[in-house]
């Protein structure tokens, strides 16, 4: 298949399976297993969908399904919000699907959209694997877009996510870090600034949040 077939399946894919209702019978900060009808598929999804489904066993998931040649990836998604900006996101040369659910994970999609209409590249550029460039080929073309069909996502909530401390915090948000594509090395000298910086903070998902954020 020329490249130019491979661009047309990949766009068509993105139609493919438009949501998912059913049991979430696996989740984690970076993945879930929505079973429907027998069959259990394992979603990608952000920290900021985490925190949304996180207290439920059941519900439904928008998704994204991306086709490459050696495989087929679904992304899943609470709000049609955070979709539509993900797939903003991707449509931007430069920025791929786990660098664009990085940046979901990093951010809660309103912040984002804020500061690409606003034109605040710094914001963009503490995301890992985001760079002056390409922070600025982010606002250059999604900042008009998002103007006009961006107002509605403000709206998501900017609330810090809650969440029990557990034993097993530190090594879930490790191994989401690992999961988003984080050396090892990176994620567990991040995490260790956060605890020393920060020792009162609590939970997996703010210390995922707090970790990509000095890294």
């Amino acid at each position: 298949m020329n490249n130019w077939g491979i661009f047309e399946c990949y766009n068509a894919a993105l139609l493919m399976i438009a949501y998912l209702k059913g049991t979430f019978t696996v989740k984690t900060p970076t993945m879930v297993v929505v079973e429907t009808q027998g069959v259990g598929y394992e979603v990608n999804i952000s920290l900021h969908t985490y925190s949304k489904i996180q207290a439920l066993e059941q519900g439904k998931l928008l998704t994204c399904l991306l086709i490459r040649e050696d495989a087929h990836i679904l992304y899943g998604f609470y709000e049609q919000a955070e979709k539509d900006l993900f797939l903003s996101l991707i449509s931007v040369s430069g920025i791929g699907a786990g660098t664009a659910r990085m940046m979901l994970s990093s951010r809660p999609p309103a912040d984002i959209i804020r500061a690409i209409v606003q034109g605040n590249e710094a914001i963009l550029e503490r995301v890992k694997g985001i760079g002056k460039k390409t922070a600025q080929r982010v606002v250059l073309e999604l900042k008009d877009k998002l103007g006009k069909t961006g107002a509605s996502s403000l709206s998501l909530s900017n609330a810090d996510i809650p969440g029990p401390l557990h034993n097993t915090d530190a090594e879930d948000a490790l191994n989401a870090l690992l999961a988003l594509g984080i050396a090892r090395s990176a994620a567990e000298l991040a995490l260790r600034k956060v605890k020393d910086t920060d020792p009162q903070v609590s939970g997996v998902e703010q210390l995922i949040k707090r970790a990509l954020q000095v890294m």
